[in-house]
Formats: C-alpha cells, sequence, structure tokens
C-alpha cells in the first residue's frame, strides 16, 4: 500500500488525505523523511560551490519537505485526536526528531556557510529585506542553538536536547491522562443545581462515554472550571476545584513533579552551555523583549495594582454571597454580582452564543468587513476527525486564499486548553498556500441539543480565530516565515486585537441572538456586556500574572540553584511570595504541575509573551477605534503592515509602520484597571 506522505497531497490547498492515513503509515514515513532531509542537508553542506544565498539559505528553506508532511499532521493529531498508539509513536519519535534537528542546526559545515552569506549580504546594498532577514534569523537562531560550541559542547547539547524531547513528551501525555482521571464523577442531579440543559446533557455524555452512570465533568486546561460560574453546590465546586489543582502531583502514574524537576534542570545546564545565567536569558535574547530584566520590569511592576484590586474584589463579594469567598467560590459569587450590577450573567448571555451563529455571524462576519474574506464550507473535504470542520476561504474579488478547520468539542483523546496550528504553510518559494486549524474543548452536549457557548467560549473563538487570521492572511516567499512564525512574545498580538470584535456593536448584533427564537440580545444584556468592560481584572491580572511569574521563576535559575530544588509546592509558594502575589483566593491559572504551555508547550520562559503582546493589542484597539473601527480600510492597513508580512519583518518595526510609532503601555493599564 502507498504511504500518503510520499508525495504531496493532490486534494485542495494540499490539505492532507486524512482518510488514508493509518497509524502504521508514520514509522516509515518518518525515517524515510529524516533521511531524505538529511541527504539533502548534506548535499548543501558538502557542494563545492562557493556559499551564496540561493545554494544555501533558498536549498535549505526547500528542504524536507516529506518530513514537514508527516510532522504537520503527525503533531495535530496527538493533539486533538491522540490513541495510546499514537502516543506510544510520539515518545519514540521524539528524541529521535530531536537528534536530527541538531544534526543540521550545529553542523559546522553548515553554519560556516550561513556566515560565509550573512557577510556578504551586510557589504552588498539592495537585498531584498526578506532575503536579508532570513540569513540574519537562520544565522540568530543556529547560534542560539549551539552551532559555535566545540565538539564536546555539542555533543552533551545533543543529549541534553534529546533528554528533553523525551521529558516534555511525557509531561504532556501524563497531564492529559491525569486530567481525563480526575475528571469529577457526580451521582446525584440535586448537585449539578444551576446548570443549565445543555451543561448537563454534555455532562452526561461523558459519563457516557466513559461507560459510567450519572455524570462527569471533566477538567479544562486552565485553573478551574467554567461551570463554576453556574453550580450551587458550593461542595460540588470545591471538589472541581481541588481536582483540577491537584493534576500532575496526585503521587500516581502520571504524577509529573519530577519530571517538571528534571526539565527545569536540564534546561538550566544547557543555558550554562550555551553561555547564558539562564533559560530565560536564552529565550529573551530571541525575543522582542530581549533580557528577563525587561520582562521583570513589566511583570512586576503589575503586581501591587492587580493584587491589590484582587483583594478589594474578594471583599466585595464576600459580602455579595454572604460568606469567606474561596478559590472554589469566585466565580460563582462573580456571576452574582455581575447579574445584581450588570443584569449579564452567564446563564442569561449562553442562550445567544449559539455555536455556529457565532461562527458564521460573528467571527467570519468580522473577517469579511475587515479583511474582505468569505468562508464556504467544504463538505467534500475531510478533516481527522468526524467533528471537524472544513472550510474555503477565499478573498473579495474570488482568489483563493486557504483552508480553514475548526476542531470545536472536547473528547478524551484532545489536549486541553485551545490553540492554532498549520497543516499546509503558506510559501510563495513552494507555491502552497495555508491550511490552519483551530482546536477549542467545548463539551459537546446531546444529539439534538444546540451548542451553546459562555462568553469566555465565544472570546476564545474569536482569539483563536486570531490567529488563524494570521496564518491565512501572510503572504511571505519563504516557509520559515509563514503566518504565525515570529517571535514567541509578539505571536499573541494579532489574536488578542481579534478579540475586540465579539463585543462591536455592529458584530454583536448580528450574532447574539436567541438560539431558540431568533431575537436580538435584550439592549439590556448588551449594556451590561459593555458595562461589564474591566470587571473582575483583578482577578484575571493576578491569576494571570501568578501563572507568568511561576515560568519566569522556574527559568530564572541557575544550574546550581536547579539542583537545589527538591520540592515543587514549597518552590512555587516562595516564588509567588517573593514576587509579591498575595492572593488565597486567586490560583495561578497554571500551576507548575498542569503548567503545559511551559513544560511542554514551547512558551517555557515565554509565558509573559500574552501581556507583552498586550501592550501592543491595547494600544491597536485605540487605534482601530480612532481609524473608523470595522472597516476595509482599517483591515486592510493591519491586513496589510502586520498580519501580511509574518515573520518576514522585525515585529516591532512592523509596528511601527502599521502605528506609526512604538506602542504606548497607557492603553493596556486603562483596560485591566492599573492604572
Amino acid at each position: 500500500m502507498a504511504n500518503p506522505f510520499d508525495e504531496p497531497s493532490t486534494l485542495p490547498y494540499a490539505l492532507p488525505p486524512f482518510r488514508d492515513v493509518r497509524t502504521e503509515h508514520f514509522r516509515p514515513a518518518y525515517e524515510a523523511g529524516m533521511a531524505e532531509h538529511r541527504a539533502e542537508v548534506e548535499a548543501i553542506a558538502t557542494q563545492s560551490e562557493a556559499p551564496t544565498f540561493e545554494n544555501t539559505l533558498v536549498a535549505l528553506e526547500r528542504s524536507g519537505q516529506r518530513l514537514q508532511r508527516v510532522e504537520m499532521v503527525f503533531s495535530t493529531l496527538t493533539a486533538a485526536d491522540s490513541t495510546d498508539e499514537l502516543r506510544d509513536l510520539e515518545a519514540e519519535f521524539s528524541p529521535l526528531l530531536s537528534a536530527h534537528r541538531d544534526a543540521i542546526v550545529l553542523d559546522a559545515r553548515l553554519y560556516a556557510r550561513v556566515r560565509a552569506v550573512q557577510e556578504q549580504l551586510a557589504a552588498e546594498p539592495g537585498v531584498a529585506a526578506e532575503d536579508r532577514r532570513l540569513v540574519e534569523r537562520t544565522a540568530t537562531e543556529m547560534t542560539l542553538a549551539g552551532a559555535g560550541l566545540d565538539e564536546a559542547g555539542k555533543e552533551r547539547l545533543t543529549a541534553i536536547n534529546a533528554q528533553l524531547s523525551t521529558l516534555t513528551t511525557t509531561f504532556e501525555r501524563n497531564l492529559l491522562e491525569d486530567t481525563n482521571d480526575a475528571a469529577v464523577h457526580v451521582t446525584d442531579e440535586a448537585e449539578l443545581a444551576g446548570l443549565d440543559d445543555g451543561a448537563k446533557s454534555a455532562a452526561a455524555g461523558a459519563a457516557t462515554d466513559r461507560g459510567l452512570d450519572g455524570w462527569l465533568v471533566t477538567l479544562p486546561l486552565y485553573t478551574g472550571h467554567p461551570w463554576l460560574a453556574s453550580l450551587t453546590d458550593r461542595g460540588l465546586r470545591q471538589r472541581v476545584m481541588e481536582a483540577s489543582l491537584s493534576r500532575g502531583r496526585r503521587g500516581n502514574a502520571f504524577d509529573n513533579r519530577e519530571v517538571l524537576l528534571q526539565i527545569v534542570r536540564l534546561r538550566a545546564e544547557r543555558a550554562e552551555l550555551l553561555g547564558f545565567p539562564n533559560h530565560a536569558a536564552v529565550v529573551t535574547a530571541d525575543e522582542t523583549a530581549g533580557t528577563p530584566e525587561a520582562v521583570d520590569g513589566l511583570l512586576s511592576s503589575l503586581v501591587p495594582a492587580a493584587t491589590a484590586n484582587a483583594r478589594d474584589e474578594r471583599e466585595v463579594r464576600s459580602r455579595t454571597v454572604g460568606f469567606e469567598v474561596e478559590s472554589w467560590d469566585w466565580a460563582f459569587a462573580t456571576e452574582v454580582l455581575r447579574g445584581e450590577q450588570f443584569a449579564a450573567d452567564s446563564s442569561a448571555l449562553r442562550p445567544y452564543f449559539e455555536a455556529d451563529r457565532v461562527l458564521r455571524d460573528g467571527v467570519f462576519h468580522a473577517a469579511g468587513a475587515l479583511y474582505g474574506l468569505s468562508f464556504g464550507e467544504r463538505a467534500d473535504l475531510h478533516g481527522y476527525n468526524d467533528e471537524v470542520r472544513v472550510f474555503e476561504v477565499t478573498s473579495e474579488d474570488g482568489e483563493p486564499v486557504g483552508l480553514y478547520l475548526l476542531d470545536l468539542y472536547t473528547r478524551d483523546g484532545k489536549r486541553g486548553g485551545a490553540w492554532m496550528n498549520p497543516v499546509v504553510e503558506q510559501s510563495a518559494l513552494l507555491g502552497t498556500l495555508p491550511v490552519v486549524v483551530n482546536n477549542l474543548n467545548v463539551p459537546k452536549p446531546a444529539a439534538g441539543s444546540a451548542t451553546l457557548l459562555t462568553q469566555d467560549e465565544v472570546e476564545t473563538l474569536f482569539h483563536e480565530f486570531g490567529h488563524a487570521l494570521h496564518g491565512l492572511i501572510a503572504r511571505t516567499t519563504y516557509p520559515r516565515f509563514s503566518g504565525t512564525n515570529v517571535e514567541r512574545d509578539f505571536v499573541e498580538f494579532p489574536s488578542q486585537v481579534n478579540e475586540m470584535w465579539l463585543s462591536w456593536p455592529s458584530v454583536l448584533a448580528n450574532y447574539a441572538k436567541h438560539h431558540e427564537t431568533g431575537e436580538p440580545m435584550p439592549p439590556e444584556l448588551v449594556l451590561g456586556l459593555s458595562d461589564a468592560a474591566g470587571f473582575n481584572e483583578g482577578f484575571a491580572t493576578t491569576e494571570y500574572l501568578a501563572a507568568a511569574l511561576l515560568d519566569q521563576a522556574w527559568h530564572r535559575l541557575s544550574a546550581a540553584e536547579a539542583q537545589a530544588v527538591t520540592d515543587v509546592e514549597a518552590f512555587e509558594a516562595q516564588a509567588l511570595a517573593a514576587a509579591g502575589i498575595d492572593a488565597p483566593a486567586v490560583p495561578p491559572r497554571y500551576s507548575s504541575t498542569y503548567f503545559a504551555h511551559t513544560f511542554a508547550g514551547g512558551y517555557d520562559a515565554g509565558y509573559y509573551g500574552y501581556i507583552w503582546s498586550e501592550v501592543l493589542d491595547a494600544d491597536t484597539v485605540e487605534w482601530f477605534r480612532e481609524h473608523g473601527g470595522l472597516s476595509r480600510e482599517a483591515g486592510e492597513r493591519f491586513a496589510t503592515k502586520l498580519l501580511g508580512v509574518g515573520g518576514s519583518v522585525d515585529p516591532l518595526e512592523a509596528y511601527r509602520d502599521f502605528r506609526g510609532r512604538d506602542a504606548e503601555v497607557g492603553p493596556l493599564l486603562r483596560r485591566r484597571g492599573l492604572e
């Protein structure tokens, strides 16, 4: 049987032929892909011709296409539709892929050729900006990866990277298994008081899928649960919160504490091997922040006001419900207060947030008004699971743009959280258009019931679609710069900007209609949404800062300091106390043992990027309000100057080109109530 990865897909937009892919295809495809890539790179490194931009940099960009096809599909499946067999393969191939990548970026012959081209272009006028950036980025990334080390250093570095690839895979697998295992089983329906019928049917369906009677409250990736805002049974709220907080530290086979400590120690050792004091210094050296001190300057400046606001908010909520609010009560008390102040609690809003209408009349509508994009569902094209929907994206003049895939619902084989990933990257060099996927984890209601989203889920859909737009709209020559291939502390910027449109009056009016009657959202609820801007920001900012500061604390350790840490809980407590995060009822958005962003998801020492990007985001929202809001003219400028360039331009230069100046922090402070 032919392997579907041997040749490029013949489907529209080179969509992978998911229905033809079997688990047994991956091993031979990976082996063939790595062998082919090694041969291509060897040919570049050993050629007799003097190094040039074309025979070195462009040749590297063209290499590894078979391996890329395999990796894009495999990583999509292991994140969103995994099985025990796929997870076993991931554990096997992670260190092999790490060694494969190291063999390329640490190749002294290749490094010498790249540096030679870098010197040539530095002296040549008139070099295309994207060409020059390709050389500079490649040289920088190889240098920070350790290409300049001696052979002994490279050998140790390769061993560390292989260990880390195994450990981060183990961390993520443990987290998936323990999150499934920690789901809260409910046998008395009375405990579910406060949940609407859609939520109850989702919980019943989750229990049935596990062969259980009653109801099952499955856990999201972050601390807590969206249903905590509705559940009136305080005992069940406490059980759900404690289950969430316990993940990865329950002393079972999925305990992540020792895995986490090994990751931290190896990252610290690698940093010192590369000549840096700690892992955070390595990471920020290649980000817009530049240094850990710059990150600390922003985060620490926000802590006092955020925690003071959170303390005030707790007092108000405690008075509102008549008892001392704990972490498991916060969301519930907040909803009671929200209902009193704004007549816009979550239960009142959900009937107006039917998922398909939010998608078509909200998310897609805003993208059409801003960027001239149209979205047509392609029932003839298939994703990796029957729940995945495929949409063809075209421009206002009918030109093809790419494909957008949406995977909305939670399932046991899907990791927690929400994300965007490409399965085909746009590149003029390779002649490919983008195919991108958005994943959410919305509980699936029973057949025939409407999928009603919470306000947070609506915001998440708009956010993740902002990433998708970055992937769809960018038009770059080289795949290295396609879409979201930008500095990590910039990547969240376009997605955060896209959140603004969910409450933009003309967009909200277009999608916020009752799922049964079609009636528009009542004016008092619309007004409540508007008035609630900034509501609960003390909590939101504090829980975020706690996680970001934990990430920094783990990765600011020297190798010796990392070796000395043996107690994860004690380190967390000390780190938060030292940072001034004193809010007992506000746990970190992610605690260490389930902090997938930093220990498995590529945000190591980079979780600060959300609020770092939000400085740009808040400043951009003000620009849109000053320049016509939801208009093609404003959207065209944002698309051309920022989304369209992908990673081919320095992010801060692109922002200055768009805004006419650097971003100012004032809009962020006003948004979060931190002035």
